[in-house]
């Protein structure tokens, strides 16, 4: 049975810890406000590469890695956000084992610590690069193209990239998705890409590294605002947790309190009735 000393021992431990989720959660929601509204205006960018995507018709339906692809992971460098960095992660090993022949001809593009620690041990060997250090402030343009750069500049030769990252719905939800970027191969040798006029290649180069960097920086405004709320929902769930526990342990301890008095007491009563 637990002394008075342990469970109070306990009981400051759970207090300290609920004030530092209570802090988290405050400073979630302000990071999560910022986020939220940084949101509206990259969404756009989004929209924009996706419809000329879907204007040439150069993206089939089926959005599935392949063989000889990129597949790249949009998550944060930090945790304590319950499920949005393993839920990416989760997306991607479903992806390769569903295809053994992916883990020799594919390569992985790692955005934020949290999905390389996650995949380093298995998937070591496919790592292309990683990047971190984007989601410590609110992601911009540039990070978007500093990654596009990289992609483009980098030595594997990818028919087709597939990002996964998080699509932000309400404070409560957000959900994974998968998202189609073509390589300039891909783009210039489409039929479908003659329906815009005085296309050349050094024009078509500069699309192509304009479409990249808007999906990446849509995408990373989206897991970051996913981020955010699932940390703010994780520390609130924490928080109301620690108070819950504080709630039995304080029961606890007022038993144990009652029940030492209660015997010190009738071992006072009995001395006394002896003399």
């Amino acid at each position: 049975m637990a002394t008075l000393k342990d469970i109070a021992v306990r009981l400051r431990s759970v207090k300290n810890i609920q004030k530092i989720t209570a802090s988290m959660k405050m400073v979630s929601a302000s990071k999560f406000a910022r986020a939220e509204r940084d949101l509206r205006p990259a969404r756009p960018y989004g929209y924009g590469a996706r419809a000329f995507y879907q204007t040439a018709e150069l993206v089939p339906e089926e959005t599935k890695p392949s063989e000889n692809d990129l597949l790249i992971a949009i998550t944060s460098d930090r945790g304590l956000c319950g499920a949005a960095n393993s839920s990416i992660v989760k997306a991607i090993r479903a992806q390769l084992r569903s295809n053994l022949n992916l883990e020799n001809s594919c390569k992985l593009l790692l955005v934020g610590d949290k999905s390389r620690a996650m995949m380093i041990r298995q998937y070591r060997n496919m790592f292309l690069m990683t990047v971190n250090e984007v989601g410590k402030k609110a992601p911009t343009f540039e990070d978007a193209s500093t990654i596009a750069q990289a992609i483009i500049s980098s030595d594997f030769k990818f028919d087709k990239a597939v990002m996964f990252y998080n699509t932000f719905k309400t404070v409560v939800s957000y959900i994974t998705t998968s998202q189609p970027l073509l390589s300039l191969n891909k783009l210039s040798s489409s039929e479908n890409i003659g329906i815009y006029d005085s296309v050349d290649d050094e024009v078509l180069e500069s699309y192509n590294e304009f479409l990249l960097t808007s999906l990446i920086f849509a995408a990373l405004k989206e897991a970051a605002a996913s981020e955010q709320s699932a940390r703010m929902t994780a520390m609130d769930s924490a928080t109301k947790n620690a108070g819950d526990m504080l709630s039995k342990l304080t029961l606890s301890y007022n038993r144990t309190r009652q029940a030492a008095i209660t015997r010190e007491l009738t071992e006072i009563i009995s001395g006394a009735a002896a003399v």
